[in-house]
């Protein structure tokens, strides 16, 4: 075994490639379904069963495609990293996007409930009883229409 003086580290120079490999393999695996499509398009002569078949591993999907398409794994391995980055990429994109929209529909939503629920309880605290009554008759004809649709189908 190799003696290393005190203080100095044993640590392998690769382990951050490693770690970025693993993360990346990760991600591949969660995102695999939503890739299908795309890596169908990039490679059309492998079969949508055969990459199914490698249930998101990331290296049986290199291995896949560089044999049935005769290129080479680190081509094909690239290939797809950059697959992968560029819809997460795309990923980020849309979801900031959507937050200024998911702002906007909150306050529209919080401005509807400070402005519909006082007018609504009003009438169902004065007159409860006919409230109930309000009820029941909707129910009893939602569910007429439900018994009478199942009927015909």
């Amino acid at each position: 075994m190799e003696q290393h003086p005190p203080g100095e580290t044993t640590a392998d120079p690769r382990a951050p490639e490693v770690a970025e490999a693993a993360a990346t393999a990760s991600q591949f695996r969660e995102r695999f379904e939503s890739l299908l499509p795309s890596i169908q398009r990039e490679w059309p002569e492998v079969a949508r069963h055969t990459l199914e078949a490698t249930r998101g591993s990331f290296d049986m999907v290199v291995e896949v495609i560089a044999r049935q398409t005769g290129r080479t794994s680190e081509g094909v391995k690239q290939q797809l990293l950059d697959l992968v980055q560029v819809t997460g990429d795309q990923a980020h994109h849309l979801a900031d996007s959507l937050r200024p929209l998911e702002e906007q529909l909150e306050n529209l939503l919080d401005d509807l409930n400070a402005s519909l629920r006082p007018r609504l309880e009003k009438p169902v605290r004065e007159r409860p009883l006919m409230a109930v009554g309000i009820a029941a008759g909707v129910g009893v004809l939602v569910g007429l229409l439900l018994a009478s649709g199942r009927r015909s189908a």
